[in-house]
Formats: C-alpha cells, sequence, structure tokens
C-alpha cells in the first residue's frame, strides 16, 4: 500500500515520503506517539456515507467531527459511519490507515487543519504515516474546505 500511495502522491504533485514507522499508528494517539507530535497535527481520515454515497473526511485528530456539519456542507439527508467493510470497497485501504488520496472519494478537509504549517497522514495502513502541508494537500486532492469540526 506504502508505493501505490507514494506513487499517487506524485501523480498529483504532491512531493511526499510514506515512512513505514516500527509501531502501529492505527488511532490518532497511537500516530502522535509514534512522530512525536500533538494530536492536533494529525490528520485523521473517517469515510461516511452520504445519501448512500461514500465521502472522506478529514479532520485534526483534537476534534470530533460534527456529522451534522458534513450533511450541511454535502447538502446530504442521511449520513452515517461507515462500516469496515465500506471503508475497504470505497477506498481500497483498511481503517486505521486510509490515505487522504489514492481512491475515487470525495474529501472534505476540516478548516482547521489548516492552521497547522506540516500535518501527519494516514499512509495506506496502519503502521504509516506521512507528513504534507495542508493547503498543499487540499489543493492537490481538490478537497472541498469546511468547518466541520463539533464545537
Amino acid at each position: 500500500m506504502r508505493e501505490k500511495v507514494n506513487a499517487r502522491a506524485r501523480e498529483l504533485g504532491l512531493d511526499i515520503e510514506v515512512t513505514k514507522l516500527d509501531r502501529p499508528t492505527r488511532t490518532v494517539q497511537e500516530a502522535a506517539s509514534a512522530v512525536g507530535c500533538d494530536e492536533a497535527h494529525i490528520a485523521k481520515s473517517i469515510v461516511f456515507v452520504c445519501d448512500g454515497d461514500p465521502v472522506l473526511v478529514v479532520a485534526s485528530g483534537a476534534h470530533r467531527i460534527d456529522t451534522n456539519k458534513v450533511a450541511d456542507v454535502l447538502d446530504c439527508a442521511e449520513i452515517r459511519q461507515a462500516t469496515p467493510d465500506e471503508v475497504r470497497v470505497a477506498t481500497g485501504f483498511a481503517v486505521g490507515g486510509v490515505a487522504p488520496f489514492g481512491h475515487d472519494v470525495p474529501v472534505v478537509l476540516d478548516e482547521t487543519l489548516l492552521e497547522h504549517e506540516q500535518i501527519w497522514a494516514a499512509g495506506g495502513d496502519g503502521n504509516t504515516l506521512f507528513c504534507v502541508k495542508p493547503r498543499k494537500l487540499s489543493e492537490c486532492i481538490s478537497a472541498r474546505v469546511a468547518d466541520v469540526a463539533a464545537a
């Protein structure tokens, strides 16, 4: 998976290198501990099903995602978190390793991530991460930037 994410990043014009770590990075806490950063600098990728279609929300590890805000941004009537099987089918990645690109799922990026110079995101599995400038990531993947963090 790491090679797939690195290759897709190059295609998108992102200068990143997915790093395999010697410990798990599946949760925000594990990822922050593995790279020695604050949880706010971890970009968690959560798949939701909006009116039957998958959408990926990338948000700061310091915040919960407000599904009502996501529904408003996407103008959808019904929203729920995807099951692990739905996540794999939609993205090709397992829960805990969903990269913000490398799939055809639309992406909503929470605006709080743009407050940081650099963030860490999953690189395709539960032991990989990459560091990226959030504005560059957003531009390269054509993410919809919006306020989706819970108050």
